[in-house]
């Protein structure tokens, strides 16, 4: 065994592919907290973690000293979540900075160039999978609306249903549009994708505006029948977007099992308060437990407000309830 900075010691490879170290703690937690990258990381590894998701708000400041954990053997980055790091003359990370969706063309361009160049620093850090967010459809946002309804126990259902249908409606007419800009997108990446060897993995949203639902990822997996494209299931997401009446989570992650690269792994508080930390929320996870192998991350991705203790407590969570202790 080797010491790196920090202190712990190096595990070796065939440790590092136990299934307790699939998990793994998104830097969105912890990134905005630190001036040195082999702080942030080393404040991870002190809860347990091995692996880390380099998240969306990862500074350019703190990519020297999370090259220097990751050659050190201190940790591993099996996914990154696009944008990363964060890019140049964009003041605070977002996923949703650039979409491929956007009906702005200039926007688009942006997706694809700044999407390219975190494919590119993924690979150089080891990592197999981007997270990408695809967009949102052209038309306004009724999912808030369908929040609050369902939050308000005195709501009529009939003001609900109203409403759903109304954005199913809106969907089924604004949608083609923003996923044939998604197509265009992907299209473009593929070269890079292929010389690099990352995938790329669109990521569930939440809301029902997103693009692409996951109908339409099913298609376009089909569509393009690449090892390079895939879907990264977010159980906090799933469970929203059934909470809203359009899925059933279960059946679409078992439809969309072929092409799963990875996991977000929270709960979520009804109807639509996400990333809560496990046992915490009113999800369940039994129902998950097929899909867990040591080659898939799963991904804790709290808030930064999160605490260790809520995160410790998570991490046994998962490991208890999927027999991985």
């Amino acid at each position: 065994m080797r010491t790196w900075p920090g202190g712990r010691r190096a595990e070796s490879a065939s440790l590092l592919a136990t299934p307790h170290h699939m998990f793994a703690l998104s830097t969105h937690w912890n990134a905005k907290r630190h001036l040195r990258g082999e702080a942030m990381i080393q404040e991870i590894l002190d809860l347990g973690f091995q692996s880390v998701e380099l998240g969306y708000d990862l500074r350019l400041d703190l990519v020297p000293g999370v090259q220097q954990m990751i050659r050190a053997g201190a940790v591993c980055a099996p996914s990154v979540h696009n944008f990363c790091p964060i890019p140049m003359g964009v003041t605070t990370g977002s996923p949703e900075v650039f979409t491929f969706a956007h009906p702005d063309p200039r926007v688009r361009s942006g997706a694809v160039e700044h999407t390219r160049r975190t494919v590119q620093f993924a690979a150089s850090v080891g990592a197999k999978v981007v997270v990408v967010h695809g967009g949102y459809m052209d038309a306004p946002r009724i999912s808030d609306t369908l929040f609050s309804l369902l939050a308000d126990p005195q709501s009529p259902r009939g003001e609900f249903d109203r409403q759903r249908s109304r954005l199913q409606d809106a969907r089924e007419k604004h949608a083609p549009r923003q996923v044939e800009h998604l197509v265009r997108g992907l299209e473009e990446l593929l070269p890079t994708l292929q010389e690099t060897g990352v995938a790329l993995a669109l990521e569930n949203l939440p809301a029902w505006e997103a693009v692409p639902n996951e109908l339409e990822m099913e298609k376009l997996f089909l569509r393009f029948n690449s090892p390079f494209l895939g879907y990264w299931h977010d159980t906090g997401h799933g469970q929203i977007r059934e909470n809203l009446g359009f899925i059933n989570q279960e059946r679409w992650l078992q439809r969309l099992k072929p092409w799963l690269k990875g996991m977000h792994v929270h709960g979520v508080r009804f109807p639509a308060t996400d990333h809560v930390m496990p046992p915490a929320g009113d999800m369940q996870f039994d129902f998950l437990r097929p899909y867990v192998s040591a080659h898939l991350p799963l991904v804790l991705e709290p808030t930064p407000r999160a605490t260790p203790d809520e995160i410790r407590g998570a991490l046994a969570f998962f490991r208890q309830i999927w027999e991985l202790a």
